[in-house]
């Protein structure tokens, strides 16, 4: 099946058309223009987007929010992960942020978080939600991945690395998209 990604994030589109293969992935095409994420929950913020996409293209669309929720933050940045550090930050800006506001001393467990939705021209729309918990590290390590993945330490391996040390098999079989993706494609009946 053909869907269209509600993202701009070359990211995304490399990760999520790995993760939902044997569907084909096509980038949102250029003209569209995707609305401002105003929605209180991840699954919100999705939703709106697909919904869009598959409106402009015809074609059923596929849209993830995702962030990461810092327990001594009460769950900070959330659905505010991109635009942590301001709405023109870099993943660079948002890391320093978060690293400055979780003390090193303190409580670091983190969670990512990814809502990830498939909506079709028809109005169908199918949720599904992953999680990866771990904790955070004041000493980011590693060139894979992207965002926050240099200084996350995930709960699932116990030998230290980051998220953005570990090879992308690895990564996906643990990640919040990789979760979310599995539960997404089992729900279309295609996992």
């Amino acid at each position: 099946m053909r869907l269209v990604l509600a993202s701009r994030n070359d990211h995304k589109l490399r990760e999520l058309a790995a993760l939902l293969a044997p569907h084909e992935l096509e980038p949102l095409p250029p003209e569209v223009e995707l609305p401002p994420e105003t929605g209180a929950t991840f699954a919100e913020n999705a939703l709106v987007k697909a919904r869009t996409a598959a409106a402009a293209t015809g074609l059923p669309a596929i849209a993830d929010d995702s962030g990461i929720a810092a327990a001594a933050l009460d769950g900070a940045p959330g659905i505010y992960s991109a635009r942590y550090a301001g709405p023109d930050a870099s993943d660079g800006d948002n890391l320093a942020k978060l690293l400055r506001e979780v003390p090193a001393d303190g409580d670091t467990r983190v969670a990512y978080v990814c809502a990830l939705v498939h909506v079709t021209p028809d109005g169908r729309e199918t949720v599904a939600e992953g999680r990866c918990e771990g904790r955070l590290t004041h000493q980011p390590r590693g060139d894979g991945g992207f965002g926050y993945d240099p200084a996350v330490v995930p709960d699932d391996y116990t030998d230290g690395r980051t998220m953005a040390e570990l090879d992308p098999a690895e990564k996906d079989a643990i990640s919040h998209r990789g979760r979310a993706a599995r539960e997404l494609l089992g729900l279309l009946g295609g996992g």
